[in-house]
């Protein structure tokens, strides 16, 4: 596949490539518990154990999980489906391809243990809530295919030095693909140093 774009530091070139095989993130072990209804899209978390035919409305669910979740965070999901779908905490403009799909939330219990806080400040809270945004942009990221990796190649001989997949955004994973670069070269030093010094 052709990369989406390329960059020479030195002698290395770094190419950045669309990801045809993204991990889905929610497999990952996330603050968050998305729960999403769509009649042709399975989204969000498998295993949250909410029956949508238990309510008679978006409002009624959100009561019932802030109740029984003893939640200290839940925001509103939203779909926009159209040529692709993409997903977001805020609504989208379109009321003829969008509409609510579900919620995010997180328990006062898995926020005070996994940051060893006794009582919900306004300051977490907030803080809660910007996690939770940071993990629906990232799911979005992977529904609309923003998922890349990266290779680098040593132009003078032509061997791939590195690769690595898995990330999201085309910028994010430029910016690690040049991180690793820059231990090459000083990897390429220090190996220069070493022969000087014999």
């Amino acid at each position: 596949m052709e990369p989406t774009e390329t960059k020479t530091i030195g002698k290395y070139r770094i190419d950045v490539i669309l990801d045809e095989d993204p991990y889905n993130p929610r497999d990952n072990d996330n603050l968050g518990t998305m729960v999403c209804f769509h009649g042709r899209y399975n989204l969000g978390d498998k295993n949250h154990g909410i029956d949508h035919n238990m309510f008679g409305g978006w409002g009624e669910m959100s009561a019932y999980i802030v109740k029984k979740e003893k939640v200290a965070v839940i925001l509103p999901l939203y779909l926009y489906d159209h040529s692709g779908i993409t997903i977001s905490t805020s609504p989208f403009s379109c009321p003829w391809d969008s509409g609510s799909i579900g919620f995010i939330f997180v328990s006062k219990e898995k926020v005070r243990k996994e940051f060893s806080r006794k009582r919900m400040s306004k300051k977490l809270i907030q803080r809660m809530k910007e996690y939770l945004k940071s993990e629906v942009e990232t799911y979005d990221q992977y529904l609309t295919g923003d998922c890349y990796g990266f290779r680098i190649t040593d132009t003078e001989t032509d061997e791939e030095m590195d690769n690595c997949w898995g990330y999201y955004g085309e910028e994010y994973c430029m910016s690690e693909a040049e991180s690793v670069v820059k231990y090459l070269m000083k990897s390429d030093e220090h190996g220069q140093l070493e022969l000087k010094l014999e």
